[in-house]
């Protein structure tokens, strides 16, 4: 199992970040995204977003559970499922993560058993009011490969 972690100072260091590891995304990738309220969640997927060409303003799905942004490079699936309780069989999840797009799900221990097994477990913590630790943990082969990728070709300070 692969992992990498990095220290940001700020929300720009955090989306670069983001956007680095959607430049390596591709259809079917499914990425988790864990940590407390706060803690920047919604700031990586702004921009992850970015990072697929995206234009449109992004935001916390909540209260919609699934929001989709199709006019990037690659359709976005922006999931929040914390305020899910046993409805996600009936979301039809499973279309989603073996669909033409990325998924990214916020909160995604809340729905483990539904996940695929191979997946880019990503955790934020606040560790300052602006600094982020962010660690990536690989699962699975194609995961491993998409953090050597980004490792290759980070800029950020790690």
């Amino acid at each position: 199992m692969k992992q990498l972690t990095w220290k940001t100072k700020n929300p720009e260091e955090t989306k670069a970040i983001a956007k680095l590891t959607a430049s390596f995304s591709r259809p079917g990738d499914v990425l988790t995204l864990e940590g407390d309220l706060g803690a920047g969640k919604t700031t990586f997927t702004k921009g992850f977003a970015e990072g697929l060409g995206i234009s449109r303003v992004v935001n916390s799905p909540t209260f919609t559970i699934i929001k989709e942004y199709s006019d990037g490079s690659l359709p976005l699936y922006h999931m929040d499922v914390y305020r899910m309780e046993d409805e996600s069989e009936d979301l039809g999840l499973e279309e989603y993560f073996e669909g033409q797009g990325v998924c990214l799900v916020e909160w995604a221990h809340l729905i483990h058993d539904q996940l695929p097994c191979d997946r880019l477990e990503i955790v934020l913590k606040r560790v300052g009011d602006e600094e982020r630790e962010i660690t990536f943990t690989a699962v699975g082969k194609r995961y491993e490969t998409l953090c050597e990728e980004i490792n290759k070709h980070d800029n950020i300070s790690n």
